[in-house]
């Protein structure tokens, strides 16, 4: 499994162990009260309502014969995610400078706007106003929207 934390790098561990359960067709409360746990704690876990804690964790590795330290390397690369998301949410363009008829399919308080930048560079400099094209390349810098545009 430690070859598979790459590919699962953000992921909230809790997908993780209902995938397993699953797999061994385990019974997600049952497994929970076998590990002294109540089944609510569990299944907040399961839904990503709830981290998961190092006791925890510990005792579904070693009850489903999962390396040690897994589902907290997990949890680790999920709240590191979390983090940078965000960040980048607190980080966007000033928004008064954009007609929100530009973004007409969302609502621009939800655009991510590093992981999409590029749809979005393209679309304000396809159809922006100078204003709108001024404000997004003061926003992402000159470089960002020039590799942006050639795309």
């Amino acid at each position: 499994m430690k070859d598979d934390i790459s590919i699962l790098k953000g992921l909230h561990p809790g997908i993780i162990l209902e995938r397993e359960l699953t797999k061994r067709k385990l019974p997600k409360g049952r497994f929970a009260l076998s590990l002294n746990e109540f089944p609510q704690t569990l299944s907040a876990i399961i839904k990503g309502k709830r981290n998961m804690n190092t006791p925890l964790a510990l005792k579904i590795e070693q009850a489903l014969g999962i390396e040690e330290g897994y589902f907290m390397t997990l949890q680790l690369f999920y709240e590191i995610r979390e983090l940078k998301h965000s960040q980048h949410q607190n980080n966007q363009p000033d928004l008064s400078k954009l007609r929100p008829i530009l973004f007409w399919d969302t609502k621009m308080e939800k655009i991510d706007w590093q992981q999409q930048k590029n749809a979005i560079i393209k679309r304000v400099f396809e159809r922006g106003n100078e204003q709108e094209k001024k404000e997004i390349t003061r926003f992402y810098g000159e470089e960002t929207i020039e590799q942006g545009v050639t795309k």
